[in-house]
C-alpha cells in the first residue's frame, strides 16, 4: 500500500483533476470565511489552498501576478493610485509596487487571515507589505468600491477567487459600473476571468458586462497557469477614456526583473484564440 501523500483538486464538471505530490502539511486553520491550508509539495514548493481550491504555489505564481498587474499598469499613461480587490497572498501588490510611478497601492481583502498566513509561508510574495505606499483594508471589496469617490483610482485590479459565493458579485455588471465610476478620467480595470478552455462563456460575459458598464475598449490577456484548471488563464481589461492602442511600449521595454512578462508578451497575450472570436 502506497504511503505517498498527494493533494488533489477535482474539476468535477469537467471530468478532470490536478494532483501535486505533498511532502507535508504545514498549516491548517478555519478563518471566519474559509479553510486555509498550506502544504509543502515535492516539486512546486509551498502551496496554499482555500476551501480545497488551489490559490498559489511557489513555482508558478509569477505568471499570474505579473500578467494581472503589468499589462494594466503599462496601458495607463501615468498610474499613481492603484486599487487591488482581493489579492490576499500579496503577490499582485508586490508587482504593482515595482512600478516607481505608483504613489499609493490600496489592497482590499475580505479575509485578513489569508494575508497573515501568506506573510508567514510566502514571505517573498509579501516583501512589499511594509512599503509606505501599501495600504491594507480587510473588508468587503464590493462595498468598498460602491462607496469610493468618483475618479479615485487610476488602475483597479480585481484579483478574485472563482465566481462562487461572495466572489460572484465581483463579476456583475453593477460591480464593473462601480469600478468605472471610481476610475479617473483615464483609467484601467483588469479582472481575473478564468480559463479560456473551460470558461469561454464567462470570458465573453466579462467582456460584455464591462462594455455595458461604460468601458470604451475591452479585451482579455491569456497566459499559462499550471496550477489552475486547464493550465491556461485569463484577465479581462476595460479601458476608460483610453483606446485599445494605449500602451507605454518604451517603458515596458525598459522594465526588467520579471520572469514572464515583457513588452512583446503584452502584445502577444492579447491575441485571442480563434474559438473566442466568434
Amino acid at each position: 500500500m502506497s504511503t505517498e501523500l498527494w493533494y488533489t483538486e477535482r474539476y468535477e464538471e469537467h471530468g478532470a483533476s490536478l494532483s501535486l505530490k505533498v511532502r507535508e502539511v504545514l498549516h491548517r486553520e478555519q478563518s471566519p470565511y474559509q479553510t486555509i491550508e498550506i502544504f509543502e509539495t515535492e516539486h512546486f514548493g509551498t502551496l496554499m489552498t482555500l476551501d480545497g481550491l488551489v490559490m498559489v504555489t511557489d513555482r508558478d505564481n509569477y505568471l499570474y501576478h505579473e500578467m494581472m498587474s503589468h499589462p494594466a499598469l503599462f496601458i495607463h499613461p501615468a498610474p499613481k493610485r492603484v486599487l487591488i480587490i482581493g489579492g490576499g497572498d500579496c503577490g499582485t501588490l508586490r508587482e504593482v509596487l515595482r512600478h516607481p510611478e505608483v504613489e499609493e497601492a490600496t489592497q482590499v481583502e475580505l479575509d485578513e487571515r489569508v494575508t497573515r498566513v501568506a506573510e508567514r509561508f510566502f514571505p517573498e510574495l509579501c516583501e512589499k507589505n511594509h512599503d509606505p505606499r501599501a495600504h491594507f483594508h480587510f473588508t468587503d471589496g464590493i462595498a468598498w468600491i460602491q462607496k469610493a469617490d468618483a475618479g479615485r483610482y487610476d488602475v483597479i485590479i480585481v484579483d478574485s477567487t472563482d465566481p462562487v459565493g461572495p466572489a460572484a458579485g465581483l463579476f456583475a455588471t453593477e460591480f464593473y459600473a462601480a469600478c468605472h465610476h471610481a476610475l479617473a478620467e483615464k483609467g484601467v480595470l483588469v479582472a481575473q476571468s478564468e480559463s479560456p478552455l473551460l470558461h469561454a462563456d464567462l470570458i465573453r460575459q466579462c467582456q460584455s458586462r464591462m462594455s455595458e458598464a461604460g468601458f470604451d475598449a475591452v479585451n482579455s490577456v491569456y497566459f499559462p497557469q499550471f496550477c489552475y484548471p486547464s493550465g491556461w488563464w485569463s484577465g479581462t481589461l476595460g479601458r476608460k477614456g483610453l483606446s485599445m492602442e494605449a500602451f507605454r511600449a518604451d517603458d515596458a521595454k525598459a522594465f526588467s526583473g520579471t520572469r514572464y512578462y515583457h513588452a512583446n508578451m503584452q502584445q502577444a497575450a492579447q491575441v485571442a484564440p480563434a474559438f473566442l472570436l466568434g
